[in-house]
């Protein structure tokens, strides 16, 4: 199976890229949502958003939208660019992206509305080359909304299908159902038992650490990927985990500040303080006093007041400064 590194708001940037390759086992990452309409306006920040680097062969670039004309001249700009696929987000249920129109609301709107988007885009991806090569043409979904059928969950990833999508990644959980709702995994196995090896199938949801993993593959042998998000932020390295490889000592307080620099570098001053905190929130569930770390990393005054809380933590605490994996 593939592991894919998962698109988050946020975090799935090319600093933290650079910082999860450079533990290696990952086979492809997914952007964060890129908004069609933002990126044709030509917005102040949408440069750091179609950055493809460190590996862009690895990069699919996830575009959302609300309506289909935007999508499909966003999806010509992103095509024409290095990566390895265009995915189309259907999956994000956050209340702001559902009230716009976008994410999940593609599953619930009228299905020739999405039938005709997606051919939009199908278009597109075929008559699009970059380096003389088509990106790879995918959705990301849930289950649907809260009241879905097995009858119009299938129906639905036949019309994606039928109109051209290769790949579909699934994250089975209904509109509203939060974590702490069980993925029902089985339903990426029935796609994958569907469509063979005519359609891709990758799953995702709340697989966190080996024995998810492990719960995964016996529920679904036959998927062709697992897709990890959150937990990739808490340990970048989770994917080399994942892969028996050779064992591996990480110097916690390096990796910490490592990621302050590249956020420096990558990312706009605008951004610092968001991007920080969301990747510290999860960062900081690595070590025993966790709470005490994301207390102190959280609120720092600025990146140098960060750089000094995370040496004052590792003195404080210099059991915490290296995991073996």
């Amino acid at each position: 199976m593939k592991l894919i590194a998962g698109p988050m708001a946020t975090v799935s940037h090319t600093g933290f890229r650079i910082l999860v390759e450079q533990f290696g086992f990952v086979d492809e990452y997914y952007t964060e949502m890129i908004n069609a309409g933002t990126l044709l306006t030509g917005g102040t920040f949408e440069k750091f958003y179609i950055d493809p680097n460190p590996v862009p062969e690895k990069v699919v670039w996830q575009l959302t939208g609300k309506d289909s004309e935007n999508m499909v001249k966003a999806a010509k700009v992103l095509c024409e660019l290095p990566g390895l696929g265009l995915d189309v987000n259907m999956g994000c249920s956050a209340p702001d992206i559902y009230r716009y129109g976008a994410g999940i609301s593609w599953m619930i709107k009228p299905r020739e509305e999405t039938k005709t988007m997606i051919q939009g885009l199908k278009k597109v991806v075929d008559e699009t080359l970059c380096e003389g090569q088509k990106k790879r043409f995918s959705v990301k979904l849930r289950l649907g909304d809260d009241d879905f059928t097995d009858e119009g969950f299938f129906s639905f990833c036949d019309m994606l299908v039928l109109e051209g999508v290769e790949l579909l990644t699934l994250h089975p959980r209904t509109k509203k159902e939060k974590l702490a709702r069980p993925a029902r995994y089985h339903y990426a196995e029935d796609l994958k038992k569907r469509y063979g090896n005519d359609v891709q199938v990758y799953v995702n949801g709340n697989i966190k650490d080996e024995n998810s993993f492990r719960h995964v593959q016996a529920v679904c042998p036959s998927v062709d990927g697992v897709m990890i998000s959150r937990a990739s932020v808490e340990k970048p390295w989770i994917f080399r985990q994942l892969s028996n490889a050779d064992p591996l000592t990480i110097n916690m307080e390096e990796t910490a500040l490592k990621y302050v620099d590249l956020v420096e570098q990558y990312q706009p001053p605008e951004f610092w303080k968001t991007r920080l905190q969301r990747f510290f929130s999860y960062y900081a569930m690595n070590f025993k006093f966790s709470h005490y770390a994301q207390t102190m990393f959280l609120n720092a005054a600025d990146n140098n007041d960060l750089r000094k809380k995370i040496g004052d933590f590792f003195e404080k605490c210099p059991d915490e400064r290296f995991k073996s994996i």
